[in-house]
């Protein structure tokens, strides 16, 4: 819970403020960019949230944080109305989870609800309101991790829901030693074979193991391995943070052969393309990254 004793002196007076747990994570940022921005290294409230949808977006952030940064003075806003928004639609059948973890540093986690079996895209913190909305969605049958950095509570969803956990054999670790689906080649393959196709991109350079997975070939969930970048308007990788600058690269190279609309990452932005417009966006991010 976030703390009023230390409370950021970046914040401006308003109903919400940012304590200095902040990791500057940039959830509360994307999630809610009219009400928080990064102010001297960490996030800071900027603005009041004056509209329905200010007040939904601000809170949901809140609810989101994976440190407990952020907190709530008010009493206007009822917190159970805004849990009960997640997962949060982000298009046709493909969720926001919320609820993000300290344990993958504040990543990404998305939930898509189809026919075949429901599909949990990296893991969020498990928490009892999320699991529930979970159940009455359909329950979970695989849990896709792209790499080693993002599975969090990976345990417990597997425990509960009783899902098959796929993972690149090159990302087990101490949290994460087996899996009920592991991928030991170094091509894209399917997971199954239903007709709205799950394709496992294999993407080596965050890390040895990293996978991608692009869905109806309009959704491609990338992990740690690139996403859009607000400041630069184009999509970029982290050299800082990488096995293999020179595999990144390989493996950026290699998506142009994959169509997407939506590009959801597990750190960073979003962004959703123009039809078409992907393969400039991955030509754009190739030509700047040789430039690192």
């Amino acid at each position: 819970m976030a703390q009023k004793s230390i409370k950021r002196p970046e914040n401006i007076d308003a109903s919400f403020f940012v304590d200095e747990s902040c990791i500057d994570c940039d959830t509360c940022r994307w999630m809610a960019p009219s009400v928080y921005d990064q102010v001297k290294g960490k996030s800071a409230v900027i603005k009041e949230p004056q509209t329905d949808a200010e007040k939904k977006a601000a809170m949901q952030a809140l609810i989101s944080c994976p440190t407990a940064s952020i907190g709530y003075t008010g009493t206007e806003i009822d917190i159970k109305a805004v849990q009960n928004t997640f997962p949060i639609l982000i298009e046709d059948n493909v969720y926001h989870c919320g609820y993000h973890s300290e344990q993958s540093f504040g990543a990404t986690s998305y939930f898509i609800q189809r026919e075949a079996g429901n599909v949990l895209v990296d893991s969020p913190r498990f928490t009892k309101a999320l699991v529930d909305k979970l159940e009455a969605m359909g329950g979970i049958k695989y849990m896709f991790l792209t790499h080693k950095d993002d599975i969090a509570d990976h345990q417990k969803f597997h425990d509960h829901f009783g899902c098959q956990r796929i993972i690149h054999k090159y990302e087990f670790c101490d949290r994460i030693p087996a899996a009920e689906i592991v991928i030991e080649h170094e091509y894209h393959s399917k997971i199954d074979d239903a007709e709205d196709e799950l394709v496992m991109i294999y993407s080596p350079g965050h890390t040895r193991g990293h996978m991608l997975l692009n869905y109806k070939k309009q959704f491609l969930f990338s992990g740690d391995h690139i996403s859009y970048s607000k400041k630069l308007n184009q999509l970029i990788a982290w050299k800082d943070y990488c096995w293999s600058w020179d595999k990144q690269i390989e493996s950026v190279e290699k998506l142009i052969e994959y169509y997407w609309a939506w590009l959801l990452p597990g750190h960073g932005r979003r962004i959703k393309a123009h039809p078409e417009a992907y393969k400039l966006h991955i030509e754009s991010c190739v030509e700047w990254m040789k430039l690192q």
